[in-house]
């Protein structure tokens, strides 16, 4: 709650004791009824003018008098704080504010961002083309509200978050426990490494990916619980090299990356979501290629081992991770296919 609405709610609350003792006191003094006494309060409280039911005792007089005095800078306080808030803007924030809250606590499997720097503002870039739900936490509010982020801030995907990611209650403001990863990018390692830890320990299926700086920290990074570390200095290096080596690779690589997600996808596909039918299938008995146009590139097996271009008789584990290469449109018929249980059954 900010200072201004704070504020309005303290007074409230103090205006509504005067009021309830205004009325209670005419009650007591001078023997009014209820509708009397409350008619009575509003006049001493607002200070209309208007004549009094009938004319008032001396002890009636002197609560009048205590009434006013109680009453009539509290309550110029509390019209001049409502009227504030209007005209400084604190009513579209707080608007803003709500309705933000409310579509975060709806989100499901979205993605959060730690941190809006140039790693983050990529990542989030990236993510955003890929059509994923983003929730950018950052506690300098000059990165999110410059002008040259100004377009991809306007996105209908991105949620912003003015806040200190490694605090617990900022993390569940962005929805960690329904989130599907945490991307913390931080210049700091041990920003990094409390983010890390907090927010294992607010979601333990969440898959954490965090930047480091320094290659001692890696570790440290590991045992809090990052699935994924991320040295930039250390790919960025790699890069350079492979560039000098081998050129073309890195620019094909480079042009798979950038159309993914527009006419080419490269994705994975996870075992235990195709229907059981699948089962101890091998690759050949899949003919994806065949029947989608999509192919296999990849396999990563239940023990983590990687495979490159598998063989088509590898026998599927429910465990098994899919790397599938081809068009959209050959992805989602392939999803479909897989995750429909009828794919022996197509003929296309």
């Amino acid at each position: 709650m900010s200072k201004e609405f704070r504020n309005i709610y303290i007074s409230s609350l103090i205006l509504l004791f005067i009021f309830s003792s205004g009325v209670a006191g005419y009650i007591i003094i001078e023997n009014y009824n209820f509708t009397e006494a409350v008619y009575m309060t509003i006049l001493t409280m607002s200070t209309v003018g208007f004549e009094e039911v009938r004319p008032l005792s001396t002890h009636g007089m002197i609560f009048t008098v205590v009434l006013i005095i109680t009453s009539l800078g509290l309550f110029g306080y509390f019209l001049t704080s409502v009227t504030g808030i209007f005209i400084d803007g604190d009513y579209r924030k707080a608007v803003k504010v709500y309705y933000r809250t409310k579509k975060i606590k709806k989100l499901k499997d979205h993605i959060i961002v730690c941190g809006f720097g140039r790693n983050g503002k990529k990542a989030v870039n990236d993510l955003l083309e890929l059509n994923k739900r983003v929730v950018i936490i950052d506690n300098d509010n000059e990165i999110i509200t410059d002008e040259t982020n100004e377009e991809i801030l306007k996105n209908k995907n991105l949620i912003v978050i003015h806040g200190d990611a490694s605090n617990e209650e900022t993390l569940e403001k962005a929805n960690v426990k329904n989130a599907k990863a945490l991307l913390t990018t931080l210049p700091n390692d041990a920003e990094n490494l409390l983010i890390v830890l907090t927010s294992r320990d607010l979601n333990k299926n969440i898959k954490i990916i965090s930047r480091v700086s320094d290659e001692h920290s890696f570790k440290k990074l590991k045992r809090a619980g990052a699935d994924n570390i991320i040295m930039p200095d250390i790919v960025g290096g790699a890069k350079m090299a492979k560039l000098v080596t081998e050129p073309d690779i890195v620019e094909f690589m480079e042009f798979l990356m950038l159309r993914e997600g527009q006419d080419v996808n490269l994705e994975e596909l996870s075992c235990s979501d195709l229907a059981s039918c699948f089962v101890n299938s091998t690759i050949a008995d899949l003919d994806i290629r065949k029947k989608t146009g999509a192919n296999i590139i990849g396999l990563k097996l239940k023990d983590g081992t990687y495979m490159f271009n598998p063989n088509a008789d590898i026998k599927l584990n429910k465990e098994d991770k899919l790397f599938v290469l081809g068009s959209i449109k050959q992805i989602e018929k392939l999803k479909s296919l897989l995750e429909s249980g009828h794919y022996f059954d197509s003929n296309t």
